[in-house]
């Protein structure tokens, strides 16, 4: 028989049906009760062996996580939490999983603990959650943008320019490190490395992507971006996924549109697609909770939360608005935040979740920062101090997504990045487009793994990606 997944058999198995399911073993019980699960869905099946008439041996080697086939009749579950089990008619161990050196028995785990077993943990019910979770997520990225007339767009992961302008990249080459070949001054001559230049891996794909809207209309890229910033944070990584799209036409005000459109889209899309998964996850967000000091618990559950921040318009105002609220605020009066607050500083976590968490109780848009902390690429507004960007700023989590409406007169952006130390001979076909029918446009950055953290209710980034990578982490 050809096998069926649990999901589908527990959603639709008839009473009488022969099956054949095949999965890891969860865990056995009074030498009768097999949890089987295959990853389709946090949900197990339960197997029923009649073990007086079953291979003692074979029994035995029902250890967690042992990969079994079993053939047998969907029948009407005697016990509680379920509407089906199965009568085993046929058993075959397909992989054993010796008990004495599997390391991940049925007991709690650390979060820690699993990060060291990244081969074997999404083999747990909350880490295959928060991957289904990840899954539904990048799955509906597409969907709402293609829905949207959007075109996807593959950017390089290998670049020859620095979008950011922050200088925090990681370099490839192909030279030989115990030989390079080296310039008159003593400096590796990157001339005879494979590209003929030094290059680096991506920050960013949008310099690349604007070329796709300054033809196309309306483009996007999602793939993996990098940055060596050496940050052991539980809200960084130094390989992580973007969401990147441009669109000529945009202003900022459409720019934050359809940031806050997406948002609310993946949202609704997740809590369809995975509610079994988000159920388990508002449990464990909910006891996580409990763990906390009681001025750090939220408000609301998980579930609640991604509902209200559903349901309601995101706060919209400027960065000088938000300097003047948290000028006003307690925690400032009474010296409580850690960092400084004054207009034209770098907003830091800390303000960024008073605003949110605090103050406006629900996701928050800022505008028009300061063009001294801001890239060079960013429109800028007439009072010359200011630039068209907007961060949007989500509780637990800071800032999600980084965006502006991009400056387009050519005459503004070689000032700024001659300003800012940007070498026009790296990004003379950037500045191409600014001589060949210009247009406004605009674009943002959502960090995927900052949306799926947000969702899943996890607190380290580290937990939502399957194999992280960041400083001294490069195990798997």
């Amino acid at each position: 028989m050809k096998r069926i997944k649990i999901k589908d058999l527990l959603a639709s198995g008839e009473i009488g049906a022969k099956v054949t399911v095949k999965g890891w073993v969860r865990t056995f019980r009074s030498n009768r009760f097999i949890a089987l699960n295959d990853g389709s869905t946090i949900n197990n099946i339960q197997a029923v062996v009649d073990f007086e008439n079953t291979d003692e041996d074979l029994l035995k080697r029902l250890t967690t996580s042992a990969a079994v086939s079993i053939d047998g009749t969907v029948v009407e579950s005697q016990g509680k939490g379920q509407r089906i089990e199965i009568t085993v008619d046929t058993l075959e161990i397909l992989g054993d999983a010796d008990p004495d050196e599997y390391p991940l028995q049925p007991k709690k785990h650390s979060l820690e603990f699993l990060r060291e077993k990244a081969h074997l943990r999404p083999r747990t019910q909350t880490m295959s959650a928060v991957y289904r979770v990840r899954n539904a997520l990048a799955y509906g990225i597409h969907k709402f943008f293609n829905e949207k007339g959007f075109m996807y767009m593959h950017t390089p992961i290998i670049t020859g320019s620095d979008a950011e302008g922050a200088g925090e990249m990681f370099k490839v080459t192909n030279v030989d490190l115990k030989n390079p070949p080296l310039t008159e001054e003593g400096e590796i001559d990157f001339k005879e490395d494979f590209f003929g230049k030094a290059v680096n891996l991506s920050v960013s794909g949008q310099l690349e992507a604007e070329v796709g809207a300054m033809s196309m209309g309306e483009v996007y890229t999602f793939g993996p971006t990098f940055r060596a910033e050496n940050s052991n944070t539980t809200r960084h990584l130094a390989e992580f996924w973007m969401i990147e799209p441009e669109m000529a036409f945009y202003d900022l005000d459409d720019n934050m549109d359809l940031a806050e459109e997406m948002i609310k889209y993946l949202i609704d899309f997740a809590m369809e697609q995975c509610p079994d998964d988000l159920a388990f996850l508002d449990q464990r967000y909910a006891q996580e909770q409990k763990s906390k000091p009681q001025n750090e618990r939220s408000d609301l559950g998980l579930l609640d939360r991604l509902k209200f921040v559903s349901d309601n318009n995101f706060e919209r105002l400027t960065y000088t608005e938000a300097i003047d609220v948290l000028k006003r605020s307690k925690p400032f009066k009474k010296g409580k935040f850690k960092y400084p607050v004054d207009w034209g500083i770098d907003l830091q976590s800390e303000h960024e979740r008073y605003l949110v968490e605090k103050e406006f109780k629900k996701p928050v848009i800022l505008t028009d920062y300061p063009k001294d902390i801001k890239s060079f690429y960013m429109k800028q507004n007439d009072d010359g101090k200011t630039v068209r960007a907007m961060d949007v700023l989500f509780p637990g989590i800071g800032e999600i997504i980084g965006g502006s409406q991009r400056e387009d007169s050519l005459e503004k952006l070689t000032t700024r990045m001659d300003e800012m130390g940007v070498p026009h001979e790296e990004l003379w076909w950037y500045l191409e487009l600014r001589k060949f029918g210009t247009a406004p446009h605009s674009g943002f950055g959502l960090g995927f793994e900052r949306i799926v953290l947000f969702v899943s209710g996890m607190s380290n980034i580290r937990d939502v990606i399957p194999f992280p990578r960041a400083p001294k982490s490069a195990d798997f």
